[in-house]
């Protein structure tokens, strides 16, 4: 793999993929995109620098205007090239596969006030379980890379409850 130079602060470089079944099609899709990439810029702020494969997507008309306006730079790298996308394609492979175990059999979790939750209502849940767990290329857990510092998680007050 193909190392990302580190920077001076996180989240300045930032690899992204799209999961294209879930992705929008038609007209839909220009603002999904806008949507979310405004969305996204809100929480975090503007990256320097996008790492991408050349998937249409990201040499569209509206993307070349975004990275022009906020003076992002975007480096392509081959699709499918394990040296370049192996981190986005194993982080996309690996939520899908918490997403899929959510959804397999149209699987219903009820809570202690038998509220039914589905995969809608359980995608926070998912995405704190994903950063709280520690990854093989950095040995840390992506929430201490983002904010530096791990958030509390339920089993914290469970083994408190149960002590």
């Amino acid at each position: 793999m193909i190392k990302i130079q580190e920077t001076s602060r996180p989240l300045e470089t930032f690899n992204i993929d799209w999961v294209t079944v879930l992705l929008p099609q038609g007209d839909r899709s220009y603002n999904s995109c806008l949507v979310g990439f405004c969305t996204f810029i809100s929480w975090i702020g503007i990256f320097t620098n996008i790492i991408s494969d050349r998937d249409p997507k990201f040499t569209s008309a509206l993307w070349t205007n975004i990275h022009q306006l906020f003076g992002t730079k975007l480096s392509f790298y081959k699709a499918y090239h394990p040296q370049t996308d192996g981190l986005a394609e194993r982080m996309i492979q690996t939520l899908e596969d918490m997403v899929r175990r959510i959804c397999a059999y149209d699987l219903e979790l009820k809570d202690c006030d038998v509220f039914t939750h589905y995969l809608c209502t359980l995608l926070n849940s998912l995405e704190l379980a994903y950063k709280a767990s520690v990854h093989a290329s950095t040995n840390k857990a992506p929430a201490i890379l983002e904010k530096g510092w791990m958030s509390r998680l339920p089993q914290e007050s469970l083994r408190n409850y149960l002590a």
